[in-house]
């Protein structure tokens, strides 16, 4: 099939070594952080905050993540080009929706008059992936998720190599990155770059997929 979509993401890998001497340029990486913003989710939730990792110092800070374990994505931290830690909201409250049904009105995508409907209405749905503590991490994990989609596909048509992580410690990225993060948890990371040529042995191969008539049913 040669339709632009498909070459996307027939050319999509996961990157196993980066070229330490590339990087992303500023113009691209804008691009990437828009379409990141533009991620879609449930209810226009939005309950996620992303952190570009960027500068030799933050890198030198990711690094350290992998003091206890996942060390096998350790050398992603100082090799790609940037990393993006993909965080979301555990305990997201009718006041964090309250914000983007703001925007919602004064962007013009919203009537000023279904303010209340949509406060009210739509979070109901977080009210059924919240239990008696609050939590609704899972729910707001899984909008985290449509994110790093997104960016994987954007990065795949902009000729960026990636590797998705959940080989971090969440619990040393929080400690580490607590000034970034706050009360937002990131459970995986991004790594972002160019690939090594000669030793990413994960490059070029042909994918691997269940074939159409195994996942997709027609009816």
């Amino acid at each position: 099939m040669s339709h632009p979509i498909i070459k996307d993401l027939n050319s999509r890998y996961t990157a196993k070594k980066y070229d330490a001497n590339k990087r992303i340029s500023a113009e691209d990486m804008e691009v990437l952080k828009e379409a990141i913003r533009l991620s879609a989710s449930s209810i226009n939730s939005q309950p996620w905050k992303f952190v570009v990792i960027e500068s030799e110092a933050a890198k030198q800070r990711f690094h350290d993540t992998f003091a206890n374990m996942h060390q096998f994505n350790q050398p992603h931290a100082k090799e790609a080009s940037h990393i993006i830690l993909f965080a979301h909201n555990p305990k997201y409250t009718k006041d964090d929706y309250r914000k983007v049904v703001d925007v919602e009105v004064s962007s013009g995508h919203l009537p000023a008059d279904m303010y209340d409907t949509m406060l009210n209405g739509a979070f109901g749905f977080v009210d059924l992936n919240t239990d008696e503590t609050g939590f609704n991490g899972s729910w707001t994990k899984a909008q985290t998720y449509i994110a790093i989609g997104n960016t994987l596909h954007t990065l795949a048509r902009m000729g960026i190599a990636s590797t998705p992580m959940e080989g971090v410690d969440s619990k040393l990225i929080g400690e580490i990155f607590s000034e970034e993060l706050g009360d937002y948890q990131c459970d995986f990371a991004l790594a972002i770059g160019y690939h090594l040529d000669g030793e990413d042995y994960n490059y070029g191969k042909p994918k691997a997929r269940l074939a159409s008539e195994d996942v997709i049913t027609v009816i």
